[in-house]
């Protein structure tokens, strides 16, 4: 039996691989892969790949291209999520902030550097035409956890994250919701240490399969929106229009995708240079 440990988001999305690992789908392939919840995102996840605490990750695309460029020794291997992930732009009920425009030059709570919450902060200034230098400020809060403690009391202006997961806070009169940010590329990719993929390759392809084809059927589970509604404590309206707007990949992320996000993060200053796509992406097929 092999042993491997993926990380990923204790969210929604992540819900094929709870499936898999159930029906105990790798242990019939020799492997004991074992799953590990990361509630602080892409951010805690890149630090537990460099420090081999996990060998793999369901991960935001940006935030692990950066880290690659940044001497993160791990490659894409898929993508995971093909649709764009909405980040809702959430403020504390109580502040006084109603519209992302009153938004400018205030604090962006972020779970760490390097983060989605991080990153996509400069995403969204550009968008909004902000001044990247004196119209962003940062405040580490650690987590969802963190922003719904630190928020209320004026710990971070704003909060950035997935908007169903927060819909719930939202729901319940402790976050505002002002705006939405879609990334601008698939949301969510499979990440692999490169010492893994250079002697684990055939194992890492199982996973893949087995993950691929479970993902391909998902939409089709029986009761599967009463389901994620019950899980993960969503209403089912809610469930219904995240289904309706995510859609799961077997495929590999494209060179000219790979390029644009980097075009991106080098625009933002968040990278100090680019880096052939072979050194971000491992083909498999």
């Amino acid at each position: 039996m092999k042993n491997f440990t993926i990380g990923g988001v204790p969210e929604h999305f992540n819900l094929p691989w709870y499936f898999t690992l159930r029906d105990k789908k790798y242990t019939k392939e020799g492997i004991n892969l074992r799953w590990k919840d990361f509630y602080g995102g892409t951010g805690e996840m890149c630090a537990a790949l460099r420090n081999k605490e996990i060998d793999m990750a369901v991960i935001l695309t940006e935030g692990i291209i950066r880290d690659i460029i940044k001497g993160n020794e791990c490659k894409i291997v898929q993508v995971y999520i093909q649709s764009p992930l909405i980040w809702g732009i959430h403020v504390a009920s109580n502040s006084n902030y109603h519209s992302v425009e009153d938004l400018k030059g205030s604090a962006a709570a972020i779970s760490r550097y390097g983060s989605g919450s991080h990153l996509m902060a400069y995403v969204h200034a550009e968008q909004k035409n902000w001044n990247l230098e004196n119209d962003l400020k940062f405040e580490v809060i650690n987590d969802l956890k963190g922003a719904l403690e630190n928020l209320p009391n004026g710990n971070g202006d704003y909060f950035m994250w997935e908007k169903f997961t927060t819909k719930p806070f939202v729901d319940n009169n402790t976050l505002r919701l002002v705006g939405e940010c879609p990334t601008p590329w698939p949301c969510f990719v499979i990440a692999v240490r490169n010492d893994i993929l250079e002697n684990e390759e055939e194992s890492i392809k199982a996973i893949l399969k087995i993950i691929n084809e479970t993902s391909v059927a998902f939409k089709k589970t029986p009761l599967l929106e009463t389901l994620i509604s019950e899980r993960y404590d969503q209403k089912l309206e809610d469930v219904k229009q995240w289904l309706s707007l995510t859609e799961w990949s077997q495929n590999q992320i494209s060179e000219k995708k790979i390029d644009e996000i980097q075009e991106t993060l080098l625009n933002l200053k968040l990278i100090l240079n680019t880096i052939p796509s072979e050194k971000i992406v491992h083909n498999l097929i």
